[in-house]
């Protein structure tokens, strides 16, 4: 077996122990950068739900506000953005390389995609629920809880499953300002020095990365859903 990879991939398996470092800093940056931005992205969309037009509290001026910072943040390139964002990051983390810098700048880049994710999902909640909740006497806080997120749980997972994909991504392509993770292995082997099957390899391990995901987000979503 050992004798198989050597001979598929000759620069990997000689340095292994790196791809393996390379692998544990994309899943630190997913896992981190996802949570992070997944608490965001419930809270702002939660707002422009509560504040859009015939909402439960309509605010025309939050809900255009946060509105545009989202629209606008969206329309940037992530590579342009994590640039952009260099001076900030290492004014906050002390970095701008490394799995530490390139958090922030991943944050930053799926929140607004995440938002909107979110808003959908809430969007999708049946106005029967929420007019029964508000003939009940429940608050906007109660029905926030009790209602908008709960009912839509699953739709919630699956844009979840569908930003985490997409974070995936953006690790890969943050390796190449220096932030590390599996994108950046590719970049300096496969890219910079030729050696294709550093290459192939990031391919392989981050389409079964992704496979799992996915996996796991269906299985959440039948669970949620019995």
């Amino acid at each position: 077996m050992l004798n198989w990879l050597d001979h598929l991939f000759p620069n990997v398996m000689a340095r292994l122990p790196e791809f393996f470092d390379s692998f544990v800093q994309t899943l630190i940056m997913v896992g981190v950068a996802g949570i992070i931005s997944f608490f965001f992205a419930c809270g702002f969309a939660v707002a422009l739900i509560l504040t859009q037009p015939h909402g439960l509290t309509p605010n025309a001026v939050v809900f255009n506000v946060l509105d545009k910072i989202i629209n606008t943040f969206r329309s940037i390139p992530f590579i342009i953005l994590a640039a952009a964002l260099v001076p900030i990051t290492r004014a906050i983390v002390g970095t701008a390389i490394g799995t530490q810098g390139a958090i922030f700048p991943l944050i930053i880049g799926i929140t607004p995609f995440f938002t909107r994710q979110i808003q959908s999902a809430l969007a999708g909640v049946d106005a029967g629920f929420i007019e029964a909740a508000e003939a009940m006497g429940m608050g906007t806080v109660e029905i926030v809880f009790r209602i908008y997120l709960r009912e839509a749980i699953p739709s919630i997972i699956r844009v979840s499953v569908i930003t985490l994909v997409s974070l995936v991504g953006l690790t890969a392509i943050v390796g190449i300002v220096g932030g590390g993770g599996l994108g950046d292995f590719a970049i300096r082997y496969g890219y910079q020095r030729y050696m294709l099957d550093a290459t192939y390899s990031t391919i392989i391990v981050l389409v079964l990365l992704i496979g799992l995901i996915e996996l796991v987000g269906r299985l959440l979503v039948e669970v949620s859903q019995h």
